[in-house]
């Protein structure tokens, strides 16, 4: 049997420096109705109760079985967003495959996301990447207990098969931009039109 699994083994990888300024931009000009769109990921989970998104693409939990849709999001950030994610592709990844999860999330001053895995096989088939918009330094991403710094201006991949959570202790909101990357090696024939 094929093993769909891209597991990094280390707990966060650093990609590289991005130009993320027209992306925030983006989403600093964004009226705040565009925050409360789309709820799914804090009603269907319970550790994002803390959290707002504005997603852009977004995959049926039974990926790979399922498709990828774009969602209200698109409209507001794809022009902006896009670019980004296609740079961060082809710069340290291998090209030709799918994204099927992308959305700008917001966790408020305050707020926490408690420890968690990301469980969904399409979880365990994509890579994880996170890129900071805008942060504070009393915010705390946790990897199995242990602290990872995520500077604005620069792109992490995750390891989502690893326990982890977030706590932002700040007076200010933290936003990140995630998007999650199948390879062309693990993505199913044919492939979702959604990110065409």
């Amino acid at each position: 049997m094929k093993n769909h699994s891209v597991n990094i083994k280390q707990a966060q990888r650093f990609l590289g420096k991005v130009n993320v300024q027209p992306l925030k931009e983006a989403i600093i000009a964004l009226e705040p109705r565009a925050w409360q769109e789309q709820l799914i990921r804090q009603q269907s989970y319970e550790v994002h109760k803390d959290t707002e998104s504005i997603v852009l693409l977004f995959c049926d939990e039974a990926w790979p079985e399922g498709d990828v849709h774009r969602e209200s999001g698109w409209e507001h950030l794809a022009v902006a967003a896009m670019p980004l994610v296609n740079e961060i592709i082809e710069t340290y990844y291998t090209k030709g495959g799918i994204v099927i999860r992308a959305m700008a999330a917001r966790l408020v001053a305050g707020g926490r996301i408690n420890p968690h895995i990301d469980a969904l096989k399409s979880f365990h088939m994509s890579h994880r990447i996170h890129v900071p918009i805008t942060s504070n330094p009393a915010v705390r991403f946790m990897i199995e207990g242990k602290p990872y710094p995520f500077e604005v201006g620069k792109a992490y991949e995750i390891n989502n098969q690893k326990k982890h959570s977030v706590l932002n202790m700040g007076k200010e909101d933290r936003i990140s931009f995630i998007f999650d990357y199948v390879p062309p090696d693990k993505n199913k024939p044919p492939m979702s039109s959604a990110y065409e």
